[in-house]
């Protein structure tokens, strides 16, 4: 066992037997999601780098959870490669750890999958210092769960993640990106029937009367996919730098301090709670600016969905309204259970999801 991993474990030991909490962290670029967590130190997996291997033909990497995403997506890029869910770094420093614990995902995730998707298997760092394995060499544990699958998302919450294995994609041959204008309706429209034919959508996004779509794939597929589309083509650099600026939300939509992500059927009609981006075919909605959080969630619920205070304007803000939506008596009896079962002591970022986890 190297240095760094032991140094690890004695603070996390250090942490358990003193009954003290511990902040997870990486790059901090994702540092803002969730509730504010009240803690007594900070356990940096930053140092913790490297990619312990990577087998291109195989469409397998695995890589310490410090390792800056930036270099991964490098490391890939020159196999002709990619994550093809398409990660937020949203600023430098972004780790592979906190992509897989935040389980954010791009404007490809539509059409490409989730995170937990591309999870093959987890190094996990549990609150009582032991290292344990999760997917590949062992599939499951005392509780019977997809263990690697649960970690993306989790927030730190259920242990520190030390190295993952993720399945990797082949980079799309050829891609273009077509603008049209209309209204949010019209577009919703537009975006749920495309979604239902052979097309090579890999992204759409409506804003202010403008419907981007992105398509990926072969040649022939994108040149007959824009005669039956039409619409306006964007330069390849101008699309790259929009898609980028959805990815990273230094679009001027979303580079707000109070911003409302909803989950909602893809068929929902517009909701007219304010100024809207919708994105992937119209199961992801943000709202921007403030938005009371029982209207929103109101709302998304009776859709059948869920809302999420993604950036709130202060801490009051969110911990005055939560951040994820609530959870149901039984969902919530789950998601006990699963904290009870890796940190029952709540060393790791407690409250970061929810107040009592």
């Amino acid at each position: 066992m190297d240095v760094l991993l032991s140094d690890l474990r004695a603070r996390v030991l250090m942490a358990h037997v003193g009954r003290k909490s511990l902040y997870i962290r990486g790059g901090g670029t994702k540092g803002f999601y969730g509730l504010p967590v009240d803690h007594d130190a900070v356990l940096d997996l930053s140092p913790y780098a490297g990619v312990i291997d990577y087998q291109p033909s195989e469409l397998v990497l695995s890589a310490r959870a410090g390792t800056p995403l930036a270099q991964v997506e490098e490391m890939l890029a020159e196999q002709g490669q990619m994550l093809a869910f398409e990660p937020p770094h949203f600023s430098a420093g972004a780790t592979l750890g906190g992509c897989i614990a935040t389980a954010l995902a791009g404007p490809r995730r539509a059409s490409a999958g989730s995170v937990g998707d591309f999870v093959l298997g987890v190094r996990l760092l549990d609150a009582q210092g032991r290292v344990l394995r999760f997917g590949g060499e062992v599939m499951k544990n005392v509780a019977g769960y997809d263990v690697s699958r649960l970690v993306a998302g989790s927030l730190g919450t259920l242990g520190a993640i030390l190295e993952v294995s993720l399945k990797v994609l082949p980079r799309p041959a050829c891609e273009t990106t077509l603008r049209f204008e209309m209204d949010e309706a019209t577009a919703l429209r537009r975006m749920n029937a495309w979604g239902g034919q052979a097309l090579p959508v890999s992204a759409t996004a409506w804003c202010g009367g403008c419907l981007t779509v992105r398509l990926s794939g072969a040649q022939a597929a994108i040149a007959a996919a824009r005669a039956a589309l039409g619409g306006e083509a964007l330069p390849d650099e101008e699309a790259q730098a929009w898609w980028r600026s959805l990815r990273d939300h230094t679009h001027p939509f979303l580079a707000v301090r109070s911003l409302w992500r909803l989950s909602l059927p893809s068929v929902t009609r517009p909701l007219g709670l304010g100024p809207t981006l919708i994105e992937w075919g119209g199961a992801q909605r943000w709202l921007s600016g403030p938005v009371p959080a029982q209207r929103v969630r109101q709302a998304a619920a009776l859709a059948g969905g869920h809302a999420t205070l993604f950036r709130a304007a202060s801490v009051d803000e969110a911990r005055a309204s939560g951040v994820f939506h609530p959870l149901s008596t039984p969902v919530a009896a789950i998601h006990r259970r699963l904290k009870n079962e890796f940190d029952p002591e709540g060393v790791f970022n407690p409250g970061r999801m929810y107040p009592d986890l």
